[in-house]
């Protein structure tokens, strides 16, 4: 009896153990819509006169907020940066990290993590399908569109065997272009300042060629500031 008891405790004591450690599966959340649903509650809809902006990309705006948060504080800006995702799936997020929030304006990066994976299965087309997607939303909600030219990039550091990287971005960011003046959308050029003579990134400006280091996005707060004040004024 007491053996038998002993067996009911212990397996008492390791299902409460793992009901402690145990996570939430999030599997099935391929575009991590979780990452900022909290976030997204909290922040609430915009005070009387506020300009509010979204920033949404992966992890060239993630890390923005990292290195010099204050930039969003001070401003209304919010940061919906997400590392590593794809323009698929900025576009499931859309309505919860943009719509929902009620900015006057979002700021689309996207396209260079599609390319540095790829494996011959994207396109420039199927990109800009996506961004066109969600500039309709936009357009859809009133919220103005402020498109990105991406910044340079000669090699990615976690995919050297793919080549021409720096010529696939200068491409995809001529067709953003092309769609931005065909829409009479504001263009905020992230390529151009930051990149050298082989059409990478300035070594002063990036932690490994691909994603800026803090002067780099002091260079970058420039010019974003001026593409809001062009699209929706101070």
């Amino acid at each position: 009896m007491k053996i038998k008891l002993a067996v009911i405790f212990l397996i008492l004591a390791i299902n409460s153990s793992f009901a402690q450690t145990a996570k939430e599966d999030f599997s099935d959340d391929w575009a991590n819509l979780s990452k900022y649903k909290k976030e997204n509650s909290e922040i609430g809809l915009p005070k009387k006169g506020e300009k509010r902006v979204i920033f949404l990309g992966s992890s060239i705006f993630e890390f923005w907020k990292q290195k010099d948060p204050e930039y969003f504080i001070k401003n209304a800006y919010v940061d919906r940066g997400i590392s590593g995702q794809l323009s698929p799936q900025l576009l499931i997020r859309f309505r919860q990290d943009v719509i929902d929030l009620k900015p006057k304006a979002v700021i689309i990066l996207a396209g260079s993590n599609d390319l540095a994976g790829n494996k011959g299965h994207v396109s420039n087309k199927i990109i800009l399908d996506n961004i066109k997607s969600m500039t309709e939303l936009a357009k859809k909600h009133r919220i103005k569109v402020i498109l990105c030219k991406y910044l340079p990039i000669y090699e990615y550091p976690w995919n050297k065997s793919l080549k021409s990287v720096a010529e696939q971005i200068i491409s995809l960011n001529e067709e953003i272009v092309a769609y931005a003046d065909k829409e009479n959308l504001t263009i905020l050029d992230y390529f151009s300042p930051l990149a050298d003579e082989r059409n990478g990134q300035k070594a002063e400006y990036t932690t490994d060629g691909v994603h800026p280091s803090l002067a780099g996005y002091k260079v970058m707060e420039v010019i974003t500031d001026e593409a809001i004040r062009k699209t929706i004024g101070k």
